[in-house]
């Protein structure tokens, strides 16, 4: 997984995306996602899953892009499996604490 935390005023957004997915175009029906050339959102280091559970103790926002990215994000229970999003069977979340 590639993992960037962006500094906000308002706090840490934690961006997380499966290695392979950087670089693709997820389409499905009026939903685009484009990984190419939204990919210096994501790709700031590789990480594995301690990493992005470290990331995920303290954030903004978070946006989570793949199998493994989010699967870390409902193994700490931060959402359910049915706030998951699909596009072309990948799934995709965005986490906001308020």
């Amino acid at each position: 997984m590639y993992l960037r935390v962006h500094e906000n005023e308002a706090g840490p957004i934690v961006a997380v995306c499966d290695r392979e997915l950087i670089g693709r175009i997820l389409e499905e029906g009026k939903v685009h996602m484009d990984l190419d050339k939204y990919r210096e959102f994501y790709i700031g280091k590789q990480a594995g899953e301690d990493d992005v559970k470290n990331a995920l103790k303290e954030f903004s926002s978070a946006n989570l892009v793949g199998k493994k990215a989010v699967g870390v994000a409902l193994s700490l229970e931060l959402a359910a499996s049915e706030d998951v999003m699909y596009i072309n069977e990948t799934p995709y979340i965005q986490i906001y604490r308020i």
